[in-house]
């Protein structure tokens, strides 16, 4: 799993590609830190060329909405494939992240 943060038009974008899984996770969730200090920001996490998402990214994902929220920030999906989206679907993340 390949993770790259960049800041675009005022927003924190963290683009994944590969498998979220198990193993990857410890090293995302590390990855994934310039976005705790998001306050005025928004975050969209570039999901265009990630393979597979297992419930230890969907976790990684969640913690970064929980902590967006409270700062005042909306958390965007980007670019996610039918079978990322049906792990959505099946999880009920849909209600909870905004799909762009």
């Amino acid at each position: 799993m390949n993770t790259t943060f960049r800041e675009e038009n005022n927003d924190y974008v963290m683009s994944f590609e590969g498998r979220l899984d198990t193993a990857a996770a410890p090293d995302v969730e590390k990855a994934t830190a310039p976005l705790m200090d998001c306050a005025g920001h928004n975050i969209i996490l570039d999901c265009t060329q990630m393979e597979y998402i297992s419930s230890s990214g969907l976790r990684i994902f969640l913690k970064i909405l929980k902590n967006a929220k409270p700062q005042g920030s909306h958390v965007y999906i980007k670019g996610a494939s039918e079978a990322i989206n049906s792990v959505f679907a099946m999880t009920g993340f849909t209600n909870l992240f905004e799909f762009i």
